[in-house]
Order: structure tokens, then sequence, then C-alpha cells
């Protein structure tokens, strides 16, 4: 019996007559991945207020792991042993800094803010001085250096006598119409100018507020350092009680969160465990810097504002510097500061040029300008910790987390790399022993 041209066409391209239909089993895997990683993040979100101790938990555990397991290449049946003497050492040297520091820390952050008024008319007079000497930047900065003029302008008198220049002085005026606070608004981008007084206040109410929060923070800090104690002590079964979650009902949250979480938390504890031994090395030597200059009266604020800024990639430079600059110009004015500068320079040089491409290595640098997008972004929307974890979030995600797996290719990628693999060129090993063999 003949076939019809219609029935051949049927049997022989039957896909292209298939009618498409729309079933929930395709869109089921892309739900429960929806699912799992709301789920996820509305967990973090309810534990915001424990943000703290978490990543100081997290922080502490992975400084203190790495050290135990680079010590267990040389005494390996010894982990609980290990585990006590890292511990030991690391509260130790802890309460070490934090009793004779931190009192030194204290007063001389409570002097540097209450100097705060103080080093701007430092600023102001050298604003002055140099516009002085260049009349050039008068009129190119009219709006900031007229207001110092005008403060020094005198005032005259009907003196018959003698013809002086008397008068009452000029009123003190706010900070906002003072050279430093024109030029502290233009930085800010307001437009306007920049209320000093109302910067010191918040100031000396947030070294106030250190006081009355020094347990919590004291509290917190414990918690966290017995948390990571009882982490790394555990660490074997805990590892393997998590990898059993794959064996239970649970399994699908666990095939879809454990890798993510295990690759973003390497990454996350190479960058902090890279930036402490950066910050480090940044601290002791701006330190013996600041003691060269004869500002070692300072050390331990300052040292502590690097310490802490070292932290924040490309913007701690200019955070930390700005302190450093203040409190030499009012030690020793603009011949200082430039010293200052000169100093920062050569301490970033050697972090720029010795130090990231040593501890971090390639797979972990960035771009400054992109790093400088991230903290400006990370910064507003999510504050201090959009610039402590924007770079190594978004080291994460365009390294890791939008990166295909070999294993898991589309087959249209996978047929690419293979034709890639394919068309380049093999070059034969040569074995000379071989070849001396054969023309003997």
């Amino acid at each position: 019996m003949a076939t019809s041209p219609e029935q051949l066409y049927r049997e022989r391209f039957p896909y292209r007559l298939r009618k498409p239909s729309l079933s929930w089993e395709r869109f089921l895997p892309t739900l429960t991945r929806i699912a799992v990683w709301g789920l996820f993040f509305g967990l973090l979100a309810l534990l915001s207020s424990f943000f703290t101790l978490l990543f100081l938990t997290f922080v502490f555990t992975y400084l203190q792991s790495s050290i135990v397991d680079w010590l267990l290449r040389f005494a390996p049946k010894r982990r609980t042993s290990l585990v006590i003497l890292v511990s030991s050492l690391f509260l130790s040297t802890v309460i070490a800094l934090g009793v004779f520091i931190a009192p030194k820390v204290y007063q001389q952050a409570a002097g540097f803010a209450q100097g705060f008024s103080v080093y701007m008319q430092r600023i102001d007079k050298e604003i002055l001085n140099i516009a002085v000497r260049y009349p050039v930047l008068q009129e190119a900065l009219p709006e900031v250096l007229g207001s110092a003029q005008q403060e020094h302008a005198p005032t005259t008198s009907d003196d018959p006598f003698t013809h002086e220049t008397v008068g009452p002085p000029a009123p003190p005026r706010a900070f906002k119409d003072t050279p430093s606070g024109v030029i502290l608004g233009m930085l800010a981008g307001t437009g306007k100018a920049a209320d000093g007084r109302e910067l010191a206040r918040v100031a000396l109410d947030q070294l106030a507020n250190i006081s009355r929060q020094a347990i919590t923070m004291l509290t917190t800090f414990l918690l966290a350092f017995l948390f990571s104690f009882l982490i790394v002590l555990d660490m074997p079964h805990l590892a393997a009680s998590v990898r059993d979650l794959e064996n239970t009902r649970l399994r699908f949250i666990y095939v879809e969160v454990a890798d993510n979480i295990k690759q973003f938390g390497r990454v996350l504890g190479q960058t902090m465990q890279a930036q402490f031994f950066i910050a480090c090395v940044n601290t002791l030597l701006t330190g013996i810097g600041l003691s060269l200059l004869g500002m070692s009266e300072q050390m331990a604020f300052l040292s502590v504002i690097v310490f802490v800024c070292s932290f924040i990639p490309v913007a701690g430079v200019f955070i930390s510097s700005i302190p450093i600059c203040l409190i030499a110009l009012n030690t020793g004015g603009a011949h200082l500061v430039m010293l200052s500068i000169l100093m920062i320079i050569f301490v970033h040089l050697v972090e720029g040029y010795a130090l990231n491409p040593l501890i971090y290595g390639a797979r972990l640098r960035i771009n400054p300008v992109i790093v400088l997008i991230i903290l400006t972004v990370g910064g507003k929307l999510f504050h201090i910790w959009g610039l402590i974890l924007g770079v190594p979030v978004s080291t994460y995600i365009f390294g890791y987390a939008i990166r295909y797996d070999n294993n898991n290719l589309p087959p249209r990628l996978r047929r690419k790399h293979e034709r890639k693999r394919l068309t380049q060129p093999t070059y034969a090993p040569e074995f000379p022993e071989q070849d001396s063999d054969a023309r003997g």
C-alpha cells in the first residue's frame, strides 16, 4: 500500500509536527532553585542582627583553621593539641593588644576629635597663605578664598590723629563659611558648605558611645572566638555531618547550596586572610614612618586607623591618609604634610607591587576602577558591610557563580571547546635518550 507524502514527512520529521506543550516538569528545577535561594537569603535577612557575630566567627574560624592545617603537616596526629595551642596564642595576643594599646588609642582618638576645630583653623591659615603667594588661585577659586580674605580684611576708623585701622575684631564665623568648610562641601558634591561643628559633635558623640558599647563589643568578640574555637576543634565531625545531609530529605537544598557556599567561603576567607596580612604589614611600615617623622605621640591612634582601613581596598588609602595629614599639618606645617604623603605613597607602593601580587595572586586582583565602582555602590546600599564585603562578593560572582563548570557545560559550548582543543597545535615531546639509542 502506497503511503502519502504527508505520512512520509510525518514519519521522517515527527518532531516538526509535534505541538509544543507546557508542563510544570520543565519549570520545576528553576522554581526549586528560586525557592531554595529565596529561603537562604530570607534566613540571612532574619539573622541580620547577628551579622557581626557571624562574620567575626567566620574570620576567626578561617584564620585558626588555616594555621592548624599548616601545623598538621608537621604533627598529623595532634590536631586537638594544635587547636588549643593556636587558640591560646591568638587570644593571648588579642588580650595583650587590648590591655596595652586600647587605652592609648582611646585617649589619642578623643584628643583628635576635640582638636578638630584647631586642625581646620590651621588648614584655613595655610589656604590663605597659599592664596597670598599665588594670586592665580584667587581667580580660580573665588568662593573658597573670598571668605578668608573678608575675615582678615581690616576695618577702618575715623580717628583723625592716628589714622590707623582700629575697630572690633570680626565675629567668629561658622565652620561652613570658612575655606575648609567650602572645600569639604565641594568634595562632598553637595554644592553646600560642610557644617564642621556638626561633624565634630557627631565624632564626639561616637567616641562617647564607644565606652557605652564596649561591653557589647567585648561580648560579641568573646562569643565569636568561642564559637570559632569549638568549630575548629570539631571540624572533621561537623564536615561529615554536613555531608550527610545529601542522604536526607533536604538533599535538594544541599545539592543547590553546598558547593556555592563552599566556593564563596573559600573566596571570602582567602580575601580576608590576604587583607589581614597586608594590613599588618601596612600598619608596621606606617608606624615606623610616623616615628621617623616625629609623630609618635599619635602613633597608636593612627596605626589603628591604618589597620582598619586596610580592609577597604583602594578607598582605605585615602580614608587613612586624612587624619595623618591633619595631624602632620598641625605638628610641622606643610613641609611635614608633604613628607607624610611621600611616606604613605611609599607604603602603598610596597603594598601594590610587592604584597598584592605575592599574597593575593592573580585570581583575586581586580581593576582599581572596578573596585571603586563596587565600593561606591556597596557603600551606598549596604554601608560599612558593602565596603568590607563588596570586593569579595563581586570576585565570587564574576569569577565563580556566573561561570560554567567544565562538567556541566551546555552542548553548544562543549562542542565549541572541543573544536578549540582539537584545532590547537600539539607538539610531540622530545626524547633524547630514545633518539640516542636509535642512532646507536
